[in-house]
């Protein structure tokens, strides 16, 4: 891959999760303080990046992977992406605002899928030249959320009272338009499927790689996968909100310490992989979710602060001990044959249905239990625990070698 090449795609990298991050990680506080919305709104809006995971293969399988250059395909969704966001902006009821969410995560989802199609299309050894461009999208959403905080203040107490948090819809816009129009002169993807080629719902969704259920272990790992993104939607949907609540300065520049921690404990992943092996690895993850929210639980923004950071350090471990090594293992039990549909029903049966079911709970939990943080951080620690002695006691250990 030549220089300029590699900078195309690492800037369309940087903006993609500089999209997401600019205005997801506030999206809870913003209808709480701005449009007086419920918890069961709240998970509501937050549910549909489940919606969009659901259908997003739809819009790949369907329509990009036979019709349309990949890159041409990812700037007509992040323009129309950039439409709804500005809607978004000025919208002051949730009646009027969720349409326009719901519409924007269905358009926004596909992009995941777009931006890597786009890259792994100009890359002789994907396995080694990815990461160096995937980091350019955790460093896009850790700079949207330090300039949120740090640059223009708008998660402060007085500007949130007085709606500036509009205004991260309006710079995840103006981000979204410009990686629209960059996109129509990236490098030419063109369809991987012949048009003509009889296409079915199970090849879209990935249901061949059902067969994969008859394993107990692999059985044991996608139920777990599933029920580990309830308490991952907890996260989500009710983290910002909590830490405003508190009174911490910055809320939003803090959290990026979670992405922060992602990348190192990335590197740290493989040599713990190897020497301990998959189960505990993943053991270790659902411990870090539990662990979490304890610290959540009891801790605060005095002189207890410390809990709070090193509570949203811990995502490192959670997503990276759980959520990467099961894409290894999962990637390991498929074979070649059938990778690619187990990767896809791995993930829509964790960012679709199991954050599907994780939001609502959230929402409830918090509409039973207004400001009682304590009480609404206990009940996904007691769950992640739970889920965690499940699988200690149901899952065999098995050899799996760690690929990059």
């Amino acid at each position: 891959m030549n220089r300029s090449i590699q900078i195309q795609l690492s800037f369309m990298m940087f903006l993609q999760f500089f999209i997401w991050g600019a205005w997801f990680v506030t999206l809870g506080t913003f209808l709480g303080s701005n449009m007086s919305a419920s918890g069961s709104q709240i998970g509501q809006a937050f549910s549909t990046q489940s919606w969009g995971a659901i259908i997003a293969p739809f819009i790949i399988g369907l329509i990009a992977d036979r019709f349309f250059n990949a890159e041409k395909i990812l700037g007509i969704l992040h323009l129309i992406g950039a439409g709804l966001m500005y809607l978004m902006s000025q919208s002051s009821d949730f009646g009027v605002f969720y349409p326009y969410v719901l519409g924007y995560m269905i358009a926004y989802m596909p992009t995941l899928a777009l931006v890597n199609s786009v890259s792994f299309n100009q890359m002789k050894d994907p396995a080694k030249e990815f990461s160096y461009i995937r980091v350019f999208g955790t460093i896009g959403w850790i700079v949207a959320g330090l300039s949120i905080s740090y640059l223009f203040k708008w998660d402060a107490p007085d500007m949130i009272s007085s709606g500036m948090l509009k205004n991260t819809f309006l710079l995840a816009g103006g981000a979204s338009a410009m990686l629209g129009v960059l996109s129509f002169f990236l490098p030419a993807t063109p369809p991987k499927v012949d048009k003509d080629q009889k296409i079915t719902v199970s090849d879209i969704l990935g249901l061949d790689a059902l067969k994969l259920l008859s394993d107990r272990n692999f059985l044991v790992f996608f139920i777990s996968s599933i029920l580990i993104c309830i308490p991952l939607a907890f996260y989500y949907a009710n983290a910002n909100p909590f830490l405003v609540n508190l009174g911490m300065e910055n809320p939003t520049g803090k959290m990026t310490i979670g992405q922060m921690s992602e990348v190192g404990f990335m590197l740290l992943l493989p040599i713990f992989f190897k020497k301990y092996g998959f189960k505990n690895t993943i053991l270790v993850g659902m411990l870090a979710w539990a662990l979490r929210y304890v610290l959540f639980a009891f801790g605060d923004a005095g002189s207890l602060s410390f809990m709070l950071l090193l509570g949203i350090a811990l995502h490192g471990i959670c997503y990276d001990f759980f959520f990467v090594s099961g894409q290894i293992y999962t990637n390991a039990k498929a074979g070649s044959h059938i990778k690619s549909a187990a990767q896809g029903l791995i993930t829509l049966a964790t960012y679709g249905v199991g954050m599907l079911i994780g939001f609502w709970i959230a929402g409830k939990i918090v509409e039973i239990n207004p400001n009682d943080w304590k009480t609404i951080w206990m009940y996904p620690a007691g769950f992640a625990a739970v889920i965690l002695v499940l699988f200690l006691f149901t899952f065999k250990e098995e050899k799996i070698e760690y690929q990059e």
